[in-house]
């Protein structure tokens, strides 16, 4: 009998905001919400952009206010918080000529070393010397556009960094302690506590960034930094490895002393990391398993590179669309008329534990993870290109689905999350995986939603992305339409799909199942199949009984007012973000071991060793 992995808590942050308590997902489906609920929404993000604080954090919003939040949400034109795509900086070599030559000064400690050959040097007073040369290589400053000016931006105003100590973190980073954060705390329930019940060695942690951190904190400052005429920091290489979000939050979120893991697979690392967690507790290897990515890829270099290999939407295939007018905020175009896809940064996180403890401790069921599937595309000629591993993927994750809850849900209660990059290749390859295997598994109107048209591709998170869309979908019912686009692009394969520009509202007790699809460079292909919580609670009766269940909401009830709170606090600004650094460190000296059970100063309960052998039949 093999454990659910139940989905107790989510949260994160990305261009629609805050994730906890579905708020980034009311803000895709904004225009189809009441109008409290719009105001509620809108109200939370005035507060995370710091428009409005505390007491005046709340309520209805001016007509002025309501526009400021909206524009600077979801996809748009690149703020210049992060550079002016129109002036990047860069440095233009250049050979110096002349038939006097050149005599100019400096300070002695400016002197290359090996001076070069022609080169004369004069001391001077002061430190400083006069240098005579024929001729001189220089790097000169210089400014140029790089073509791609769409990405989906953190809310306007909304700075990591100043919701805690992050003194050198890389923006990676930052996103990473504030999503976690923010996922640990809509639990509502103290985290010792969870780890006192589970056992600390029975926590799991699998996150990851897919580009590793790349800004002048991390890896991208380790690499310019001596080309630039600085100096490498001590803090540089080890902050910017793609393990780090793991690492970050194990040490300054959760303390924790159990599994932990990074599993990087392009644009597929997100299921990548929950396919691991999945694994662990459907096997019992863990009773909780936290999964997560950050990545914030807006920096120029990592943009540069991308459009050098013509795989955004630049400016002049933007013009082919819009004309000399171009809509930044539609430049994400899934399935529709486009030219590629739009890079985005984010953070994404949730808390899974088996079923039996999730009961036990009272914790919300906003669904549970069925499975998770990948393969690889098998031979391929260009690296980059998509393969036929996607229609393995999604092939199994249905036909899982179609085994666990019957042919009827799978036809009738299922809906895809398309990885839908907004580039022409991927419109016509996963169009035709989803429609072919749609048909085959007598699907007429399958329902394909693209959360990338509103927030961007972000890359490592991107499926985390997908996972609260869908989360927010089976609590609200509506499935957010491709509104950026204007029609399905002629080339789309859809005889068996629905793809619709405008919401769609669906009682959410209709909906069983998410599909969440990953396409990633080389091969990383992925798909999750995602229980609604509806579906998750018939399960868990019928495993434990409707006494269980019973039981189970009274210890709920107290556990949903905690997570409330902490809602309405995040609501007014206040994300409190947990950041142990330095605190209840370990004294090794305090490490007891006795028989079979080893108990660590500070840590909740003690740990057990492994005194069976796995392999009685062969030894």
């Amino acid at each position: 009998m093999q454990r659910l992995p139940v989905i107790t808590a989510f949260g994160g942050f990305n261009p629609a905001g805050r994730s906890s308590f579905h708020r980034g997902y009311k803000r895709l489906v904004l225009d189809s919400l009441s109008a409290d609920e719009r105001t509620d929404v809108l109200s939370d993000l005035a507060a995370l952009m710091g428009l409005r604080t505390g007491d005046a954090a709340t309520g209805p919003l001016s007509a002025e206010l309501e526009q400021q939040v909206v524009q600077g949400t979801l996809v748009r034109e690149l703020e210049s918080r992060y550079y002016d795509y129109r002036k990047c900086h860069f440095h233009q070599a250049a050979d110096l000529q002349s038939e006097n030559g050149f005599t100019f000064e400096m300070s002695a400690r400016q002197l290359p070393s090996p001076l070069p050959d022609d080169w004369k040097v004069e001391p001077l007073e002061k430190g400083r010397v006069r240098v005579h040369t024929g001729g001189l290589s220089v790097m000169l400053d210089s400014y140029r556009e790089i073509a791609v000016g769409s990405a989906g931006q953190l809310p306007t105003g909304f700075e990591p960094a100043q919701h805690y100590n992050s003194r050198f973190h890389p923006r990676g980073l930052q996103l990473a302690i504030l999503g976690a954060s923010d996922a640990v705390q809509s639990l509502g329930i103290d985290w010792d506590r969870v780890v006192e019940k589970a056992g600390p060695e029975n926590i799991s942690l699998y996150a990851s960034s897919a580009m590793s951190q790349l800004d002048p904190n991390g890896n991208g400052g380790l690499l310019q930094s001596r080309l630039r005429g600085g100096r490498v920091s001590s803090k540089q290489l080890a902050l910017g490895l793609t393990s780090m979000p793991a690492d970050f939050v194990n040490a300054y979120v959760l303390g924790s002393v159990g599994t932990t893991g990074a599993v990087a697979g392009a644009c597929a690392t997100y299921l990548y990391n929950l396919r691991a967690a999945v694994e662990d507790i459907r096997c019992g290897r863990a009773r909780v398993a936290v999964v997560g990515a950050a990545e914030a890829p807006l920096v120029p270099e990592v943009v540069d590179g991308y459009a050098t290999m013509g795989a955004l939407a630049n400016l002049d295939g933007l013009r082919k669309i819009f004309g000399d007018n171009i809509d930044f905020r539609r430049a994400s175009r899934p399935f529709g008329e486009n030219c590629g896809f739009t890079l985005g940064e984010g953070s994404q996180w949730v808390v899974l534990m088996d079923d039996e403890l999730a009961l036990e401790l009272g914790a919300p069921i906003h669904g549970a993870v069925a499975n998770v599937f990948v393969n690889a595309d098998g031979p391929k000629k260009s690296i980059s290109a998509p393969g036929p591993g996607n229609y393995l993927t999604v092939a199994r994750a249905m036909s899982e689905v179609r085994a666990i809850l019957g042919e009827d849900s799978l036809r009738q209660r299922s809906f895809v999350q398309a990885h839908g990059s907004s580039t022409p290749q991927n419109r016509v390859t996963e169009s035709a995986i989803f429609d072919r295997l749609a048909a085959a598994f007598g699907i007429e109107e399958w329902p394909v939603c693209a959360v990338k048209a509103f927030v961007g591709h972000t890359v490592a998170a991107a499926s985390g992305d997908q996972l609260i869309t869908s989360l927010g979908i089976f609590n609200r019912g509506i499935l957010p339409g491709i509104t950026t686009i204007e029609r399905v692009a002629d080339d789309v394969h859809h005889d068996h799909l629905a793809l619709s520009t405008a919401h769609v509202e669906r009682d959410p007790a209709s909906l069983d199942v998410a599909f969440l699809n990953s396409k990633g460079f080389g091969g990383n292909n992925a798909t999750a199949s995602v229980l609604a919580p509806h579906i998750a609670e018939k399960m868990l009766a019928k495993r434990h009984g409707e006494r269980a269940m019973t039981e189970y909401r009274k210890r709920n009830e107290a556990v949903a007012e905690s997570a409330l709170a902490y809602d309405a606090r995040a609501s007014r600004g206040d994300l409190d973000a947990i950041y142990r650094f330095g605190e209840g460190l370990i004294d090794e000296a305090g490490i007891a071991l006795e028989g079979s059970k080893m108990t660590m100063p500070g840590i909740a309960g003690s740990v057990s060793l492994p005194d069976e052998n796995p392999f009685a039949d062969m030894v």
